[in-house]
């Protein structure tokens, strides 16, 4: 005898059941985001440990489930799916990709490798092939959906190394601007390097990296007898939106050898616009370009990309075999993305790019990000209307930076100062914004880039910053 459990095997009637309940619950989650606090943080420790439990062995009601997802936790969270999430770098979470995840995870199909599923992984191509378009590269080149932007970078750093260093590779040097994302220098590390390995570079009064400072200092390294190898440009920092002379940088590359990688997990996708064209330009002219579809195209977290000049400078760092795996293929137009990337076993993320790109075009995203550039010049603009208030980092995308400055307020007193203006920001719970240190000065942050974010929402962020820089300046005498 085989005793057969068959309880995870739903029928009809209990799969939409299922979905029907759960969607009750979602459609108004998502109806009332506007009305949502920004963010919760407080008790969000006891709330962590109140949740400690053991593996169950008997089920639960689902009705309770849900209640505990939507009533207790994703409330105590940041609503970074709402449209006054202006912090860090916002994305959206578009229902569409929701769809497609329900999708995809239904059919439950293997796309690693082109055999498995090639029509599915022929859409997943598609979308890499429309993201090489985008950013001007040519027929030959590719890539692959990845988790998001760090894996993205550390592929990127893995990649530059096979492509220009032996095995013996402890003296090669990689080069950044002191404004570039964090990943990048872990990246390094995890790619082997000792961390002194990454140079960084100064950036200049827009927060860019310092091409004559770049030069001197890959000359100098290489004098030295260290191996220059690799430099990393940024379209659209986390600190500022800054975006590096890409053109500048990829004539520098080229010059002194070095593989180009541009991050622009962030600013990437402003590419499908005429201004972003403009700002970007020299984009097209890197070896390897980070953009995350979970910013710039407001897709759900877990949905990065890397794309490559060279489809074959992947597949030469990353290529491997084993007895168990089924045949690869030989042809150049037809990809095996575990021949080109880290990840064997991996989903179906290519369906929440693709869906949502067939059902509306690129025309929603590209009016959707022309209006979030608009949005941070005016935002700008009405700061500066704000007594005391400057204008740290002008928006060279979506993202501007500011800080009260009052008259005789400097150093630590003037960053306590600007501390205690983001906390009454936030307390309003309308919005949320971060801040970060430029400069050695702190400074508080609009980053605009939810399909969600409108006018009215960033309207809204102006009066509480109106109203929690005159309550803080209140209580500083040389502004009175």
């Amino acid at each position: 005898m085989f005793p057969e459990d068959r309880t995870l095997e739903l029928d009809a009637a209990a799969m939409r059941d299922l979905v029907d309940r759960a969607m009750a619950r979602i459609v108004p989650h998502l109806e009332t985001l506007g009305e949502q606090s920004a963010a919760q943080w407080e008790g969000g420790e006891e709330l962590a440990r109140s949740l400690v439990e053991p593996m169950p062995e008997d089920g639960a009601p689902l009705d309770d489930l849900l209640e505990l997802l939507f009533e207790r936790l994703a409330p105590h969270s940041f609503n970074c799916a709402g449209p006054g999430y202006l912090a860090f770098i916002p994305g959206g979470g578009l229902f569409h990709s929701a769809v497609a995840d329900l999708i995809a995870d239904s059919i439950n199909r293997y796309v690693g490798a082109w055999l498995a599923a090639p029509g599915l992984v022929q859409l997943e191509t598609n979308v890499i092939r429309w993201f090489c378009d985008m950013v001007g590269y040519p027929p030959g080149a590719g890539g692959f959906l990845s988790s998001g932007g760090s894996v993205a970078n550390f592929t990127a750093v893995v990649t530059a190394r096979r492509e220009l260093l032996d095995d013996d590779f402890l003296r090669g040097s990689l080069y950044v601007c002191d404004q570039v994302h964090h990943s990048v220098a872990k990246a390094a590390v995890l790619a082997g390097f000792p961390p002194a390995n990454v140079r960084e570079i100064a950036s200049d009064d827009e927060y860019r990296l310092r091409l004559p400072e770049l030069e001197r200092r890959i000359r100098a390294d290489a004098a030295d007898g260290w191996q220059p190898f690799l430099v990393v440009a940024s379209a659209g920092t986390t600190n500022s939106g800054a975006v590096d002379d890409l053109a500048g940088v990829a004539a520098l590359a080229r010059r002194e050898g070095l593989w180009l990688h541009v991050d622009a997990a962030y600013g990437g996708f402003f590419a499908l616009t005429e201004r972003g064209r403009r700002i970007l330009r020299g984009l097209a002219e890197a070896d390897s370009i980070t953009l995350d579809p979970h910013k710039g195209l407001f897709l759900p977290f877990g949905t990065g990309s890397l794309v490559v000049r060279d489809l074959e400078t992947l597949r030469r760092a990353h290529s491997t075999r084993a007895a168990y795996m089924p045949p690869m293929q030989d042809e150049a137009d037809l990809v095996d993305f575990c021949e080109i990337s880290p990840e064997l076993s991996r989903d179906f993320r290519g369906l929440r790019v693709w869906l949502p790109l067939k059902l509306h075009g690129a025309g929603p995203f590209r009016r959707n990000l022309d209006e979030k550039l608009d949005l941070a010049r005016w935002a700008a603009a009405e700061l500066e209307k704000v007594p005391d208030v400057e204008i740290v980092a002008r928006p060279q995308l979506s993202l501007v930076a500011f800080a009260l400055s009052p008259p005789g307020c400097e150093g630590e007193e003037r960053d306590r100062l600007n501390r205690e203006f983001l906390r009454r920001v936030n307390e309003r719970r309308r919005v949320y914004l971060t801040g970060t240190v430029l400069h050695g000065r702190f400074a508080l942050r609009f980053c605009i880039l939810s399909f969600r974010t409108h006018r009215d929402r960033v309207a809204m962020a102006l009066e509480d910053v109106r109203e929690a820089a005159a309550e803080v300046l209140a209580g500083v005498p040389a502004a009175r």
